[in-house]
């Protein structure tokens, strides 16, 4: 719980002010054209924590394109597939590398090193198409989102996953050249599909730190009780969160917020402390390495301020 006497909420209102003033927002994303078009000026920011209560501060209410935050939850959809089978085809190391880098795929044979960076999640995406058509499987992906919110409103933007397909040529590569390893399954195009809807998931942060909130309580829907996922799964999703959630900036992540992470290219990042909140920020601007950049300096300072770190506070 918090460290001190100051009420969640007013923490949450504080950071947003402190972010309107911020001289360096990072840039936006320009690869995907609809992206590039978003202000940086955007940052928001929602907290919920275990009574259920959300502080919400911002445009935490503006929804924006999540990108690869959805790799977590295709992740525990994948593994409630499959199980620990899937780690034969995805592994579970730290990259070091961009999250689009295509170099160790060859050193390593067309196993991607973790389910985080592009190629790991193309995989899970193939993972997923096991018996059915993509259209099928990115119902299935919408029907869970909006399970984990409790909000039916959750949607896909066509606009974002046309966009993406018109301009994934890395993509495309990278599952081409796993393909010619035998680690993907199905056609490519099909499998793409999959990838480019997953990550064109739009939500708030309001929706997306509620969508979080199985991992906070170790696996189990609060709407519901009923598990999502056993509680050393979702611990084993954390840990992966930790080490590989921003890519090769995981380990700055690491040192600067200790809390399990994961961050898309949209700006956005879902964090976890487990057991007492599920917290997701947004800022379109982004730092070097692919993460937000006020997003980042904002959870910082809330595990400042609560002393919410898994390594402890101070």
């Amino acid at each position: 719980m918090s460290m001190n006497s100051v009420p969640l909420g007013s923490i949450v209102q504080e950071i947003a002010e402190e972010m309107k003033l911020a001289g360096d927002r990072g840039a936006v994303a320009d690869y995907i054209p609809q992206l590039a078009s978003v202000s940086p000026w955007h940052f928001g920011m929602a907290i919920v924590d275990m009574d259920g209560e959300c502080h919400v501060a911002g445009d935490a209410q503006v929804p924006f394109s999540i990108q690869s935050i959805t790799k977590v939850f295709a992740l525990t959809m994948a593994l409630g597939a499959v199980g620990d089978a899937l780690w034969h085809r995805v592994g579970r190391e730290p990259s070091g590398s961009a999250f689009n880098s295509i170099v160790q795929l060859e050193w390593e044979r067309g196993i991607p090193r973790n389910p985080f960076i592009n190629a790991g999640a193309i995989v899970v995406s193939d993972i997923l198409l096991s018996h059915y058509e993509p259209a099928e499987v990115i119902g299935e992906f919408l029907q869970f989102m909006r399970m984990l919110t409790g909000d039916d409103s959750v949607a896909i933007d066509q606009i974002v996953a046309r966009s993406e397909r018109d301009t994934g040529f890395r993509n495309v590569a990278l599952a081409n050249y796993m393909r010619a390893f035998g680690n993907i399954h199905h056609p490519v195009d099909k499998t793409l599909g999959v990838y480019f809807h997953q990550c064109s998931l739009s939500m708030d942060c309001r929706q997306l730190a509620r969508a979080g909130r199985f991992l906070m309580t170790g696996g189990r829907n609060p709407d519901t009780g009923l598990s999502v996922v056993t509680p050393q799964r979702a611990r084993r999703i954390l840990a992966l969160m930790m080490t590989c959630g921003h890519y090769d900036g995981s380990g700055e992540f690491a040192h600067r917020v200790g809390l399990p992470g994961k961050s898309g290219v949209g700006g956005g990042i879902l964090a976890i402390a487990p057991r007492i909140a599920s917290i997701a920020v947004w800022s379109p601007g982004l730092n070097d390495r692919g993460n937000s950049q006020l997003g980042t300096l904002a959870l910082e300072r809330l595990v400042q301020r609560t002393g919410w770190s898994v390594f402890g506070p101070g």
